[in-house]
């Protein structure tokens, strides 16, 4: 149909859009058009690709005050037992969530738990601390703690996936840091550490090692070591 025939057939002049054009006013990136066998057009909308952001580090102590609180008194204190876990051991929300209630069950401060990243597939040790210890030995008195089965079960009885453990720590950890997510609670670790041994360059080597970075220039840049420098830099001047 051309726009004089619309004329004819309404008393309006309407304008007619090349075929394929979606509207007016569309805009053809966000959309995407299959012609089919028949000639018409199908029209889907574009998925927008995650953009990835830079999440913060939680103070050490802020976290630890928030896991125990859910630990102690909270609904899920698994939950609160996956904040302590996180901040004390530093490793990856994927790795996390593979434990299994026999890989703490009997076990003291300064033992030693193996794992194999699921990243890297390389091989860890972790020591376990006090905190983790303790945190353990109260969730055990919380919840019933089969040794076969994943520690971190959502009430569904399924493990917990990264999407979830992010969106319940950006809402108990709101107001605590602008971006907020399962890296939070490894930086956490991060930058404990790196105050503990007195901010130098031995404490920037240790945790590169624990993280299995690269370089130091890695390790900087994931706890924002790197950003902060740059920034006082301006306010030495």
């Amino acid at each position: 149909m051309t726009t004089t025939d619309t004329k004819k057939r309404t008393g309006r002049q309407i304008e007619v859009l090349p075929r394929g054009t979606i509207s007016k006013n569309s805009d053809p990136a966000k959309f995407e058009i299959e012609q089919k066998t028949d000639g018409e057009f199908k029209y889907k909308l574009k998925k927008k690709r995650a953009v990835k952001g830079t999440s913060d580090y939680i103070n050490y102590d802020d976290a630890m005050r928030v896991g125990s609180d859910i630990l102690w008194h909270g609904r899920q204190p698994q939950v609160g037992f996956y904040i302590i876990l996180s901040v004390n051991i530093g490793r990856r929300v994927s790795d996390v969530l593979k434990f299994k209630h026999s890989d703490f069950i009997g076990r003291q401060t300064g033992d030693v738990l193996q794992i194999r990243e699921m990243k890297t597939g390389k091989l860890v040790d972790i020591t376990l601390n006090a905190a983790v210890i303790d945190a353990y030995q109260y969730l055990t008195r919380r919840m019933k703690c089969k040794p076969n089965e994943y520690i971190f079960l959502s009430q569904k009885g399924g493990v917990f996936v990264t999407t979830t453990i992010n969106r319940m720590l950006k809402r108990v950890f709101k107001g605590y840091a602008p971006v907020v997510s399962s890296h939070s609670l490894r930086k956490s670790f991060g930058r404990h550490v790196y105050n503990k041994l007195g901010q130098n360059e031995n404490a920037l080597v240790y945790l590169s090692e624990l993280f299995n970075h690269s370089s130091l220039a890695v390790t900087r840049k994931y706890l924002g070591i790197r950003k902060a420098e740059l920034a006082n830099i301006y306010l030495s001047l």
